[in-house]
């Protein structure tokens, strides 16, 4: 298993209704990307000086599905979006060692 984690810092003037937008669109991915196994997006509560404002955890079966859903269209337009409203976005990718 693939576990991708993504985390997005928005600008301070990316308002709320964008905020919600985003996440919204990101939630919508596994209906529109095959072979996700999982697939969670949340806002952050602490609000911490160090936390993010959004995180992702998906997991996909294997590399190639992972490839699949970066390079698919439909992720395109949400990257763009997240790209565009955010001062730092951060992501890992790893193997779960099963």
């Amino acid at each position: 298993m693939l576990i991708h984690i993504v985390c997005w810092k928005y600008k301070a003037e990316t308002d709320e209704a964008t905020r919600n937008e985003h996440r919204a669109k990101l939630s919508d991915l596994p209906a529109l990307i095959p072979n996700i196994v999982s697939f969670t997006v949340g806002e952050d509560v602490l609000h911490l000086d160090r936390s993010f404002d959004t995180g992702l955890v998906a997991h996909f079966p294997d590399r190639e599905a992972l490839d699949h859903y970066t390079v698919h269209p439909e992720h395109q337009i949400v990257a763009a979006l997240g790209r565009e409203i955010a001062e730092k976005v951060v992501s890992v990718d790893f193997f779960d060692g099963e």
